[in-house]
C-alpha cells in the first residue's frame, strides 16, 4: 500500500471508524476476505464524511461572511488562480487512485481462487439452493471445511431465473445467471453458522431463499460427508424421502400440513396419495408412483387447477433411488 493511503487508513481508525474492528455496524469478520473489504469501506466512507464536512462547513462560513448587507455595494473579486486550481484537481485524482488501487487489490484476491479450492456445485432455483459435493451428496445447506479454501461453481437451473448468493460474514456477492456457471470462493476462518440470502428479486419466494453455511473442522466435515453419502441405505426410504425433501428445497413451494398461504405457491401434499388431481388441461388423474415421478422430471406436463407453471424440473438431478425415497415419503402424508 501506498504511503498515502496507509496514512488515510490510520487516520480513519482513529475515533469513530477505531469500531471497524469490533464490527460496529458491519457484520462478524468470519473469512480472510472481510477485513479486507471493510478497510476498504472504511476509508470511503471516512473520505465520503471529511469531505461533506468540510463542504458544508464552507458552505456556512461563505454564507455567513459573505451575506448581503444594507449600504454595501457587492464587488468582483474572484481573480485566476493557478495553485488552486492544481490543488483542486491533483488532490481528488490522488484519492481516487488510492481508492482504485484499494479496490482492484481487493478484487483480485476475491476473484482468484487458489488452486486447491475445495469445489462446491450450486444450483439455485425458486427458491433453494443445492449444493453438490465432490462425493455426488446433495444438501440445502452449506457445509464446509474451517480454514481451508473452498470454491462454489454456481448456476440457475434450467428455465429458471436469476438469482444471487451473499454470505455477509465472508463479505462475498455473486450473481447465480441461467445457462452459464459464475464462480465465488472465501476461506473461512473457524468453525461456526452463518447466514446466505439470494439478492437478485426472483418472485415470490425470494424473501424466504436462505439456508445457513456451517463451517465444520476438517474430521468433522469428513464424518458429515461419510454419513450424507450413505443416508439412502442406512435410513427407512420414508424418512430419507423427507430428508430429501427439504435438502431439495420442496418446502419452499409445498406445505405437508394441509396449510395453504401466499408464501407457499404450490398446492400442500398432505393427503393427495390415492385422491384425483385436477389440472388445467386435461382429465384428471389419481396420485400414485407414476404421477409423482412425472411431477418431479416434467413438472410442466401437468399443472394443477389455481395454481402456476413454475415448478423447476428435476431431470438430471434426482436418481431413481431418491425419486422412490420421496415417493414413499409423500406416502405418509395421509
Amino acid at each position: 500500500m501506498s504511503p498515502f493511503a496507509e496514512w488515510i487508513n490510520r487516520g480513519i481508525s482513529i475515533g469513530l471508524f477505531a469500531q471497524a474492528e469490533k464490527n460496529f455496524w458491519l457484520p462478524e469478520q468470519a473469512s480472510t476476505f472481510a477485513p479486507m473489504v471493510d478497510k476498504a469501506f472504511y476509508f470511503l466512507l471516512g473520505i465520503s464524511v471529511f469531505f461533506f464536512c468540510l463542504i458544508v462547513a464552507l458552505m456556512v462560513a461563505f454564507v455567513i461572511l459573505y451575506r448581503r448587507r444594507p449600504g454595501v455595494e457587492s464587488q468582483k473579486t474572484a481573480t485566476h488562480n493557478g495553485l488552486l486550481e492544481m490543488l483542486w484537481l491533483g488532490i481528488p485524482l490522488i484519492i481516487v487512485c488510492v481508492i482504485f488501487y484499494q479496490g482492484f487489490k481487493t478484487y483480485l484476491n476475491i476473484r482468484v481462487a487458489p488452486a486447491n479450492a475445495y469445489e462446491i456445485n450450486v444450483v439455485a432455483r425458486k427458491w433453494a439452493y443445492s449444493f453438490t459435493y465432490p462425493n455426488g451428496h446433495v444438501d440445502e445447506v452449506l457445509y464446509m471445511p474451517a480454514d481451508e479454501p473452498v470454491q462454489l461453481i454456481m448456476t440457475s437451473a434450467p428455465g429458471d431465473v436469476s438469482h444471487g448468493l451473499s454470505i455477509p460474514d465472508f463479505r462475498v456477492n455473486m450473481d447465480i445467471v441461467p445457462g452459464r456457471y459464475t464462480k465465488i470462493w472465501f476461506h473461512a476462518l473457524e468453525e461456526g453458522e452463518h447466514q446466505l440470502f439470494c439478492t437478485q428479486y426472483c418472485g415470490t419466494g425470494h424473501s424466504d431463499m436462505r439456508t445457513a453455511v456451517k463451517v465444520l473442522k476438517r474430521p468433522d466435515f469428513d464424518k458429515y460427508l461419510a454419513e450424507a453419502e450413505n443416508y439412502l441405505k442406512t435410513m427407512p426410504p420414508e424418512k430419507a424421502g423427507e430428508i430429501l425433501f427439504q435438502r431439495r428445497g420442496c418446502t419452499t413451494c409445498h406445505t405437508v400440513d394441509g396449510t395453504r398461504d401466499a408464501a407457499h405457491v404450490g398446492p400442500t401434499l398432505k393427503g393427495i396419495w390415492g385422491h384425483e388431481a385436477q389440472f388445467k388441461a386435461g382429465p384428471p388423474q389419481t396420485v400414485d408412483e407414476n404421477y409423482i415421478r412425472e411431477s418431479l422430471l416434467e413438472p410442466s406436463a401437468k399443472i394443477v387447477a389455481g395454481y402456476p407453471d413454475q415448478m423447476p424440473t428435476f431431470k438430471g438431478l434426482l436418481k431413481d433411488e431418491e425419486i422412490a425415497a420421496i415417493i414413499a415419503y409423500i406416502k405418509t402424508l395421509k
